[in-house]
Order: C-alpha cells, then structure tokens, then sequence
C-alpha cells in the first residue's frame, strides 16, 4: 500500500471531506458544519494519499469524554487499514485531552464497522430504535474506556 499520512483536519480539507461525506452518508454534514466543527472542543484527522484524503474522522470532546461523529473511508481504500489507523490515532490524541471514555453510534447493519470497533476495544452498550433515516435503522451504541 502507497504510504497513508494521518494529520489534524486542516480548513483546506474541508471541500473534499464533505465531497467524501456526500459520497457515503445519506445525511451528510455540510462544508459549513465541519468548519464549525473544527472551532469548537474536537479532534478531526484525515488520512491524506499524497493531497488526496482517503478518509477522515473526528470526534467531540466533553469533560474527559469523547463522542466520535464521523469516520469515513472513501470506497477505494476502504478494509486496507485506514479506519483502524485513524481510530488508533484518534485514541491516542484523545488521551492528550485526558479523553477516558469514547462512545460512537453505528448502524446495526454495518458490521465491517462494528467488527473495527470491536477490535479497537469498542463494547456494545445498548441499543437505540429508529436512530438513522435513509433508510431507517436502529444504531448501536458503543463505547471504548481508557
């Protein structure tokens, strides 16, 4: 595999980050939301291939707890390691925010996910009903503890 670079979220990426959003989600966050995003309390990565970003993710941060929001691969790179080498990185950047617990909501569906988060430590703790839309589908709920 060409070498993936992880790095912060820079503004600059933000155009192909929500191309990338567009592409994936059927409710996708607007160029305006990461931008908004990227002021506030949070840790946003992206995997760069070259200039090109092969993915990206990002997380919330509350008072030593972490809500991850978006982790994306684009097709083409996907189950080559990208989400897993973001989500590591993503771990470890959170402990210099003394970041102890992590939680994510995953469609029940996506169990290529699910097994990553598992892998990662990520313990299912319940259930939410009719969570996503388009189509609907209950999520998971997970959390990972430092």
């Amino acid at each position: 595999m060409t070498e993936i670079v992880i790095r912060s979220m820079e503004v600059q990426d933000i155009p192909a980050v929500a191309g990338l959003e567009k592409q994936l989600f059927s409710k996708p966050w607007s160029e305006q939301a990461f931008l908004d995003s990227l002021q506030q309390d949070t840790l946003f990565l992206v995997a760069l291939h070259g200039s090109t970003v092969a993915g990206y993710c990002g997380m919330y941060c509350f008072s030593g707890e972490g809500e991850i929001m978006n982790v994306a691969v684009a097709p083409q790179w996907q189950n080559q390691g990208i989400g897993h080498r973001m989500l590591a990185a993503l771990t470890e950047r959170s402990q210099e925010k003394k970041i102890r617990r992590m939680i994510l909501e995953v469609r029940v569906s996506n169990t290529s996910a699910i097994h990553l988060y598992e892998k990662l430590g990520f313990q299912n703790c319940g259930i939410r009903k009719d969570l996503y839309e388009l189509p609907r589908e209950d999520g998971m709920i997970m959390v990972f503890e430092q």
